[in-house]
């Protein structure tokens, strides 16, 4: 098994070497070892050493180039939890960037533990919020997304009630966030995972289908991607045309929204189309419509109105021939940069050194800062075809996450007062709403609540709104309740 290990360190470690240097091999290794001593005496559920858990997750790290410190978390991101290192010693150590990331870690593993026994409803989008406003680094979220992608692929060892549990966890909440940040890949890869668990008939359904014509579609596709190749010819531009394989989940949630059986899905598969500019990708768009029969309401534009999570694309469908159809994404290559790595694009172009133009990095760097300040106050679209047209007036503003009493969390614009709280919690509680204490503490009924306040409302029978809370209520909703009560109330 050490043997195992070995290689499978080294893996990792060429992997992360052929993007930073070879000094990179040393620190690496000083965690490996590090992890291997502490994590001696423990087993995965399937009986492997658990030290092989974090040289996965590290491996998943250097697929996305992430830098040399969030590899050295990876390799380390559950000794805290799981052993008796403390974030002290893990400093002296490796030093406070990655304790930083250990510990972010840490916490999100122990907030997971609070609502293990919790439905997944309504909660998992208020705590999805609270990890991202609480994630200072975002190589926290991007290394937590990693443990769970192995954790995922090691489920089978564990008995049916978790595995359920934890699959429902990830698509509830990692394949949202994943697809929040624009980790595409790893998106993909949870929500098939979690319908394998969730829905193991369907999977193994849709995967023999897949797998039965997967030689037939391939043919089809190369032949698509001649026509295609034949019609750019022309334009004497830059072009490299792949086909792309949807994946199981996408395909069944087709399936669900077309109410088709798998025969009738017609875009199986797509081509993808990368240029080098904005302008290369409206001319291809241009030839390609011009040349095939689009199929109506099919384009979108995510190019000009990009998706919350900085994702850019053209989008369109087309009839190549009589009934047969193919999905076609056109973009650049910096485009595709961000689409396939999202957030973690900003550490590749922060790698790629004088060899890349310092107008691309700082267009990243300026995406990265654009990211972190709105991602807490973007709503969430399950809809892949929904563009960044308009957001809920009260998702205009920074948020604050507020705890009630009962621990759970409740996010509110920024601004918000203990009556915004209240009437977000349940419009009688907001109509007898009294006083407030918040951590313990009585305040003004227009004190501004920031994150991770505790508001308890106090009530008295008989008790109405004030006019005056309408000059300094933050939410939509509260105004509202507030208006109506006096207009069917006027005296």
């Amino acid at each position: 098994m050490s043997q195992d290990l070995e290689t499978s360190f080294g893996e990792m470690a060429q992997n992360a070497v052929s993007y930073l240097s070879s000094a990179a091999q040393e620190p690496l290794r000083r965690a490996f070892e590090f992890s291997k001593r502490a994590h001696a005496e423990q087993l995965r559920a399937g009986g492997d050493p658990f030290v092989t858990h974090p040289l996965a997750v590290a491996k998943i790290l250097s697929e996305l180039h992430l830098d040399a410190v969030t590899l050295q978390a990876g390799l380390l991101h559950d000794v805290i939890e799981d052993t008796q290192v403390t974030r002290e010693e893990l400093k002296a150590e490796f030093g406070d960037e990655v304790a930083a990331i250990v510990e972010g870690v840490t916490k999100i593993d122990r907030l997971e533990q609070m609502v293990a026994d919790r439905a997944i409803t309504e909660q998992a989008e208020n705590w999805r919020k609270m990890l991202i406003a609480t994630a200072k680094d975002v190589r926290v979220i991007l290394l937590k997304l990693a443990d769970r992608r192995h954790n995922m692929e090691t489920l089978g060892a564990l008995p049916e009630q978790k595995r359920r549990r934890i699959s429902e966890e990830t698509l509830n909440l990692y394949v949202p966030l994943a697809q929040r940040l624009g980790m595409y890949g790893l998106k993909h890869d949870l929500a098939d995972l979690s319908l394998k668990y969730l829905e193991p008939q369907v999977y193994a359904e849709l995967e023999s289908k897949m797998s039965a014509n997967r030689e037939q579609r391939e043919v089809h596709l190369k032949t698509s991607v001649d026509k295609i190749e034949s019609v750019l010819k022309p334009l004497n531009i830059p072009i490299h045309i792949s086909a792309r394989p949807k994946s199981i989940h996408s395909v069944y949630r087709k399936m669900l929204r077309q109410n088709k059986p798998f025969e009738e899905i017609q875009d199986l598969s797509g081509v993808r189309i990368l240029t080098d500019t904005v302008e290369h990708c409206y001319a291809i768009l241009s030839a390609v419509h011009s040349n095939f029969k689009p199929v109506p309401d099919s384009f979108t534009d995510y190019i000009a109105i990009p998706k919350n999570n900085l994702y850019q694309s053209l989008h369109t469908t087309v009839e190549m021939a009589p009934g047969d159809i193919v999905e076609v994404q056109i973009r650049t290559e910096e485009m595709h940069s961000i689409a396939e790595y999202g957030v973690a694009a900003h550490w590749r172009y922060k790698l790629t050194g004088p060899t890349s133009t310092q107008g691309k990095r700082d267009t990243v760097e300026a995406k990265m800062d654009w990211l972190k300040a709105t991602l807490e106050w973007l709503e969430e679209s399950s809809d892949p075809k929904e563009v960044l047209d308009g957001l809920k007036t009260e998702l205009e503003f920074d948020q604050v996450f507020v705890f009630t009493p009962k621990g759970e969390v409740k996010k509110l614009p920024a601004g918000s007062t203990p009556v915004d709280f209240a009437f977000d919690v349940h419009t009688d509680l907001g109509f007898s709403c009294m006083g407030a204490k918040v951590n313990d503490k009585m305040v003004r009924l227009d004190y501004k609540l920031v994150s991770g306040d505790r508001c308890e409302i106090q009530t008295r029978k008989g008790q109405h709104p004030h006019k005056d809370w309408l000059d300094f209520v933050r939410t939509p909703r509260a105004r509202s309740k507030i208006r109506k009560y006096f207009r069917e109330n006027p005296a």
